[in-house]
């Protein structure tokens, strides 16, 4: 590309001396033009995870505050039912999970980290329930987009198990459809910091990940 720019100058400098070549005024906007294009950065699309560890307000929480991190969506999925409602999801008509999508930057952030931090973010080895949160919308579960993120995944919870005395129960499957939740779910922890259930929760988590971060980089 640079190679590209020195010629053009060249081309220029040599057609202001004596008039030696004459080169329509056309050309030159389109081999600029064609340069300019050449010179832009190429856009790059984030990498996304799919995962859930009872209510999405914390496992969202949890992830907005992690470097690397471009976006926390809350949502839906792992279920049947088309466009569930919170209400569906909560009274356990839809089959689906309270999860979030994570848009994240693969050159900050590996997917294989993300997993590792949620045997951290919530409870895995508890079947359908997260604290006083029970239900199969509450489950654990990882929804993966191919085989490697199912592999990465698996080796993950192998070496998170270590962790705990009981067996994680956490569900991998693939990911058919994700379903945004309503925008009241949206940055619910950033949005409400005095909600009764971001200060019992969300808040003690979240200080306790801070706090086990310190302990594993001393």
């Amino acid at each position: 590309r640079p190679a590209l720019l020195r010629q053009l100058r060249l081309t220029q400098i040599r057609c202001s001396r004596k008039n030696r070549m004459k080169v329509p005024s056309s050309l030159l906007l389109i081999l600029f033009a064609t340069a300019a294009l050449a010179e832009k950065p190429t856009m790059k699309i984030p990498s996304k995870a799919t995962l859930g560890g009872g209510c999405f307000w914390c496992v969202e929480a949890v992830y907005e505050e992690q470097p690397g991190i471009l976006s926390v969506v809350s949502g839906y999925a792992g279920g049947p039912k088309p466009n569930p409602t919170y209400e569906e999801v909560c009274r356990g008509q839809s089959g689906h999970a309270e999860v979030v999508q994570i848009e994240y930057d693969p050159e900050i952030i590996s997917y294989e980290k993300i997993i590792d931090l949620f045997w951290s973010a919530h409870d895995p080895t508890t079947l359908n329930r997260q604290g006083n949160d029970v239900g199969t919308q509450y489950r654990s579960i990882i929804l993966t987009e191919n085989e490697k993120e199912n592999g990465i995944a698996r080796a993950s919870m192998g070496r998170g198990q270590a962790k705990f005395n009981d067996p994680i129960v956490t569900e991998i499957i693939a990911l058919e459809k994700f379903y945004v939740a309503e925008e009241e779910h949206q940055d619910f922890y950033r949005n409400n910091p005095m909600h009764p259930y971001n200060r019992a929760v969300i808040r003690p988590k979240l200080e306790k990940l801070k706090e086990q971060k310190k302990s594993d980089e001393s």
